[in-house]
C-alpha cells in the first residue's frame, strides 16, 4: 500500500536510540550521527519543521571515559551523561553545521509535562525555535532526573519522550529509528523466518504479549516501549513508523511514502 504521508506531513520527530549511535564496540557511529544530520538537514531545508529526540548520552559518555560496562550506581550514570551530553551536542552541532543547519538544545524531565507553566514554556521555546528554522535536539536531562516518592523526573525511556513530545506539538508523524527493521509478528533473532507487519492500525494483546521489553548495555529501550509510543501515537490520532536506524537516510524514504519499516495507523474511513 502506498503511504501518502509525504503529500501530509509538514511536522515529524525523529527519535534515534543509543542502539544506533553506539557501535557493539562502544565507540561512538559518527557514520550515523553524519547520515542522521544529512537526512534532517535536508528534510529542514525542504521546509519541513524538524525536531529530533535523542538518547546516546550514557552511552557516548562511556565512550569517551573509555567505559565498557555501564556503572550500576546512579550518581556515576548521571555524571556519566553530562559528560556524554556535551560531546554528543559537539558531535551534533559539527555535523548539523556542515550541512547548513542549526539546533537547539532542551534537555527535559517529566515533571515539565506535569506542570501546565513549565509545559506551556518548553512548548513556546520549541515553536520558537522551529519558527526561526532551528532544529530542536531534546533528551532527556538524564543527570537530575530520578524517580523519588511523588516527585516523577524520568519518562523511563526516550520512546515514551518522542511520542509526549510529537503529541504535544501536534506532529504529523512520529519515526523512531531501532535497531531492528520494524515489528515482526515473532523475534526474528530466534525465528530467522519471522515476517515484518508493515502496517498496524491497533495493538491487539498478541502483538504486546510477543514484545521484548530487553534493551542493550548502552541504552534501556526495548520492543515494549516502541509499542507503547506507537499506542500513544494512535491514541491521539497520529501516525507512527518504526524502522531501522542503520542508515538514517531511511528518514527521507519514510517522508516520501516508501514502505519501509512497521507504520502505525489508524484505520482510514471506508
Amino acid at each position: 500500500m502506498t503511504r501518502q504521508i509525504a503529500q501530509q506531513c509538514h511536522r515529524l520527530v525523529v527519535k534515534i536510540g543509543t542502539s544506533s549511535l553506539i557501535l557493539p564496540s562502544g565507540k561512538v557511529n559518527l557514520q550515523t550521527i553524519d547520515r542522521l544530520a544529512y537526512a534532517l538537514a535536508a528534510l529542514a531545508n525542504t521546509g519541513h519543521e524538524v525536531v529530533l529526540v535523542t538518547s546516546g548520552a550514557i552511552g557516548v559518555g562511556m565512550a569517551t571515559r573509555h567505559l565498557t560496562k555501564r556503572p550500576a550506581s546512579i550518581p556515576e550514570q548521571q555524571a556519566l551523561a553530562a559528560v556524554g551530553q556535551s560531546e554528543l551536542m559537539r558531535l551534533y552541532g559539527q555535523r548539523f553545521g556542515d550541512y547548513g543547519a542549526a539546533i537547539g538544545q532542551l534537555l527535559l524531565t517529566h515533571d515539565v509535562f506535569d506542570y501546565p507553566v513549565s509545559k506551556q514554556h518548553v512548548l513556546d521555546t520549541i515553536s520558537a525555535l522551529l519558527r526561526g528554522g532551528v532544529i530542536p535536539v531534546i533528551n532527556e536531562n538524564d543527570s537530575v532526573a530520578v524517580d523519588e516518592m511523588d516527585h516523577r523526573t524520568t519518562f523511563g525511556d526516550n520512546d515514551q519522550l518522542s511520542a509526549l513530545v510529537a503529541t504535544q506539538i501536534d506532529a504529523d508523524l512520529l519515526v523512531v529509528l531501532s535497531d531492528i527493521d520494524g515489528l515482526y509478528e515473532r523475534d526474528p533473532r530466534t525465528h530467522p523466518d519471522a515476517q515484518l507487519i508493515p502496517e498496524l492500525s491497533h495493538l491487539s494483546a498478541r502483538v504486546k504479549a510477543g514484545a521484548s521489553g530487553a534493551g542493550s548495555r548502552f541504552g534501556t529501550g526495548g520492543m515494549v516501549t516502541k509499542l507503547a509510543a506507537a499506542q500513544t501515537m494512535l491514541q491521539a490520532g497520529k501516525e507512527m513508523v518504526l524502522c531501522s536506524g542503520a542508515d538514517p537516510r531511511v528518514v527521507l524514504q519514510v517522508v516520501a511514502g516508501a514502505a519501509v519499516g512497521t507504520w502505525f495507523k489508524q484505520e482510514e474511513d471506508q
